[in-house]
């Protein structure tokens, strides 16, 4: 049975980041984690190693795999910065446009440094992922 490496965990959010090897990635770190935290109103929890999330979801596939999930996070990388959204909806690839420097896989969206995008529509986006995986994935 497949298990999964990403789960939330009680590690250090602020150790994490001050862990950060480079000095401006550790102070767009936490900006976007007081960002985060205001937008959503969640407590920033470590999942897996390096992942900075924000509440959580269950969600369970058509294939019966099954797990649990941040509703939104980041991940200051080595060469970028990862921001991890609700994919699937319509509405991210819109508010994207306006987002400011950025590049996207399926699940992510990497940016440089925080000074490079819109933080209101940073803002949007929290707002919109976390509003789509509460209506996608009810809590029963």
């Amino acid at each position: 049975m497949y298990e999964l490496k990403t789960k939330e965990n009680d590690n250090s959010v602020i150790e994490f980041i001050e862990n950060v090897d480079s000095p401006k990635k550790r102070e767009d770190a936490y900006r976007l984690l007081d960002i985060f935290t205001e937008t959503t109103g969640y407590p920033a929890k470590m999942w897996g190693p390096s992942i900075i999330g924000f509440g959580s979801y269950h969600y369970k596939y058509e294939s019966g795999h099954e797990g649990d999930a941040p509703l939104v996070g980041f991940s200051p990388r080595k060469t970028k910065i990862s921001l991890y959204f609700a994919t699937g909806d319509t509405e991210r690839k819109a508010l994207l446009k306006e987002f400011g420097k950025h590049t996207s896989g399926k699940a992510c969206v990497y940016i440089n440094k925080v000074a490079d995008i819109d933080v209101e529509v940073l803002k949007a986006l929290i707002n919109q992922s976390v509003t789509f995986l509460k209506e996608r994935y009810p809590t029963t």
